[in-house]
């Protein structure tokens, strides 16, 4: 399993109800049931990664998150999760309000767009970053929406937002202690625990 969904996969109660938006290949909810007794289900958009989920026995639905979250009843989870998906969406602000609606406990995680390399490939080159972990050019990229550190710990104080863990990883999805010195100049990879 991937690094991130390792960490996150920590933070969940066992027998706990899981929602996982955009879920992929359903990755996360797989481990989370056979490892942690975690019901739920997942909602996602590409067909390959729906039909990827239900061969590994995973509950999907397809479901566009932009579109909204209203068909979901308040506090019918005990943890939503939302892994490399915010910066997609159009407005990443009422996503993570309707988590929240939803959840008694959120987790995103999101590229940091103010990672050093970042910042020295903008400076230096004058074009927006092409990288392993961001491999998008300016005009195909699914990212509509620049987040750094600084901008979502902001966002989670207008709003009301406690912050529960934070953990900021290198791009091979490592806990450094050098990251958490400087975690918006360092980190490339946030991932957060929310309530209200």
């Amino acid at each position: 399993m991937r690094a991130d969904l390792e960490i996150i996969q920590e933070w969940i109660r066992p027998g706990s109800q899981v929602l996982d938006l955009g879920c992929g290949d359903g990755e996360l909810l797989a481990n989370l049931k056979s490892q942690k007794n975690v019901g739920g289900y997942g909602l996602e958009i590409d067909q390959d990664n729906i039909t990827t989920c239900i061969e590994k026995g995973v509950s999907v639905v397809e479901q566009d998150i932009d579109r909204g979250l209203a068909s979901i009843r308040d506090s019918s989870f005990d943890t939503v999760v939302m892994t490399q998906a915010l910066q997609t969406m159009h407005r990443p602000d009422q996503t993570v309000e309707e988590m929240l609606r939803i959840g008694k406990e959120c987790i995103v995680t999101f590229p940091n767009f103010a990672h050093w390399r970042a910042r020295f490939y903008l400076a230096f080159r004058g074009r927006m970053p092409v990288s392993k972990f961001l491999p998008y050019t300016w005009y195909n990229t699914p990212n509509i929406h620049f987040c750094t550190f600084d901008d979502f710990e902001r966002l989670c104080v207008e709003h009301n937002i406690r912050i529960l863990d934070r953990t900021v990883v290198d791009h091979k999805l490592r806990d450094r202690w050098w990251i958490r010195l400087w975690p918006n100049m360092l980190g490339e990879i946030a991932i957060y625990r929310i309530t209200r």
